[in-house]
């Protein structure tokens, strides 16, 4: 009795499908890392910290919208400015963001990640340059223009939602092996909230006035312009960046990270093959 117990469990054992080979062992940030996905982070980081300069610097922009008010800055109560600063953040938020995170759901496994990630870059640069190029002379001047002005900046965070904002925290967690994909992403995070700082940081002191004694709350005229064209070339980047080194990921399931890591092994012979890691149109 006993011997036909052992005997079908040898059967069984013998009868179960092979495994299948495993990924090697490489560890994160090895020599193996990069040659794999090196790429892919830096694209990653790359992009979320360029969109997160525009974007957090993009909030600062409030601020220069009632620039073009008839009141002197005293003569308003510091609550009436808060309270007009969060009432057009609002509208902004229910006529832009929220409308562009919608087409985006709606077009991204349609169009694909990439090309609406260019799009969004492109247009927000063509954005800040229709800003920026006549601001000194047009739009700090003339005070019925504050609702085109209001209009451009509402464009900017359409096209930034319709764009890098969302696609930069899509794309890293659809490029990376599971055991790497979760701090991947973090970095890739953590890059984004460096853009952050450096964006509001280098906003508020690049268009400061050089009189340090003069009692004007508003950004110099000058400043100002110079530091929208410098968005919109950081937007450019993002264009480039994107266009050079980002990866699409439409139609790609995760379990074809893990398959590239094992497609990826060392043959016999000594070739490796790699054709998996090609870009994906």
């Amino acid at each position: 009795m006993s011997e036909s117990i052992l005997s079908q469990i040898a059967e069984d054992s013998s009868s179960e499908p092979p495994q299948p080979p495993s990924s090697s062992p490489y560890k994160l940030f090895s020599r193996r890392f990069f040659s794999l996905h090196g790429r892919d982070l830096f694209a990653a980081s790359a992009n979320w910290f360029l969109v997160d300069v525009v974007f957090y610097t993009s909030n600062l922009l409030l601020s220069q919208i009632f620039t073009f008010s008839n009141k002197p800055p005293n003569s308003t109560n510091v609550y009436d400015s808060a309270f007009e600063v969060a009432k057009v953040a609002a509208i902004v938020a229910a006529c832009s963001t929220i409308p562009g995170y919608w087409f985006t759901v709606y077009f991204i496994d349609r169009v694909g990640r990439v090309k609406i990630q260019i799009m969004g870059f492109f247009l927000m640069a063509v954005v800040y340059l229709a800003a920026g190029i006549p601001y000194s002379w047009y739009w700090s001047k003339h005070e019925k223009t504050n609702k085109g002005f209001m209009v451009l900046y509402g464009l900017i965070f359409f096209f930034s939602n319709f764009g890098p904002n969302t696609t930069t925290f899509i794309i890293p967690a659809e490029l990376f092996p599971t055991r790497f994909r979760s701090t991947c992403h973090g970095i890739s995070g953590a890059a984004g909230k460096l853009g952050a700082i450096v964006g509001t940081v280098g906003f508020l002191w690049a268009t400061k006035h050089e009189d340090e004694d003069k009692e004007d709350i508003f950004p110099d005229v000058k400043r100002v312009r110079i530091a929208f064209l410098i968005l919109g070339g950081v937007c450019i980047a993002g264009v480039l960046v994107t266009y050079f080194f980002t990866r699409e990921t439409m139609g790609r399931s995760l379990e074809e990270n893990e398959e590239d890591e094992i497609g990826t092994t060392v043959a016999p012979g000594g070739s490796s093959s790699a054709n998996e890691l090609l870009p994906r149109q």
